[in-house]
């Protein structure tokens, strides 16, 4: 298991999220977006395992991640509505049902309108009512929680006025990452942790990624003044975050200090 912490308040560890010792119930806020299991090409992971093989490990990851929440602790989840690829699949509705099942609670529901989402490519049956596919061009961001939704303790905010009112609009449209300028397969940008930090947590919290990527969380987290934790399993992606997280926190950091 590889470690990197040079930015202050920032550790991206090279490991299986199962693995990692994390103490229990010391995480504000779990931000990620696990592989969707659709065939991407990862340098390393298989994103092709069978449906139930798959719900079978997202519940092993969420126990994880239920235990090393504090028990106000929040989770959003960044996953599909559905799937057609080998055989139509309620991806949502399934994770959504396995994280209660581990303890979970459930708060609310965001559609991510993503702006640059791929083309479809398949209609089932074209024209016909024979056997059609509808397939919704949107991603969703579960929101959940521990045992309390209210926070226990206080804590200072730094959302604006007019970010609260737009975010707490559950239809979220920007626009994706670019998976050639950031070298991952399947980037999330910035965006999406920003609003999410912003809106459920405090200044200073604790922030976990258990699935980094390219480390669009940790650099988000850094610039708005939150701890983070990102976990990466493949030693290729854990090197790139750590440039991205690095390059981008770094330039942040000059700017401010001019």
């Amino acid at each position: 298991m590889q470690v990197w912490s040079v930015l202050e308040g920032l550790k991206i560890i090279n490991a299986d999220f199962l693995n990692v010792d994390i103490e229990p119930a010391t995480v504000d806020l779990i931000i990620t977006s696990p592989p969707y299991n659709v065939g991407i090409e990862y340098n390393t992971h298989d994103d092709e395992t069978s449906y139930d093989e798959y719900l079978r490990w997202t519940e092993k990851w969420l126990s994880k991640a239920f235990d090393v929440l504090k028990e106000d602790g929040r989770l959003c989840l960044n996953i599909p509505l559905d799937k057609n690829k080998n055989g139509q699949q309620s991806v949502y509705a399934d994770i959504t049902t396995i994280a209660k099942s581990v303890g979970f609670k459930y708060h609310s529901t965001i559609i991510w309108n993503e702006g640059n989402i791929s083309r479809r490519t398949a209609w089932g049956s074209w024209l016909s009512a024979s056997a059609p596919y509808v397939i919704a061009p949107v991603e969703v961001i579960l929101i959940m929680y521990k045992r309390f939704w209210k926070k226990l303790n206080k804590g200072d905010s730094d959302i604006t006025k007019d970010e609260f009112l737009e975010w707490t609009n559950g239809l979220w449209t920007f626009s994706g990452e670019s998976k050639k300028r950031v070298g991952h397969p399947a980037p999330f940008p910035v965006e999406l942790p920003k609003r999410c930090i912003k809106l459920f947590s405090y200044v200073g919290d604790l922030v976990l990624d258990p699935f980094l990527g390219s480390g669009s969380t940790l650099i988000a987290a850094y610039k708005l003044n939150r701890k983070a934790i990102g976990v990466e399993i493949d030693e290729g992606y854990f090197k790139l975050a750590i440039d991205r997280v690095s390059k981008e926190c770094s330039l942040y950091r000059k700017m401010l200090w001019k």
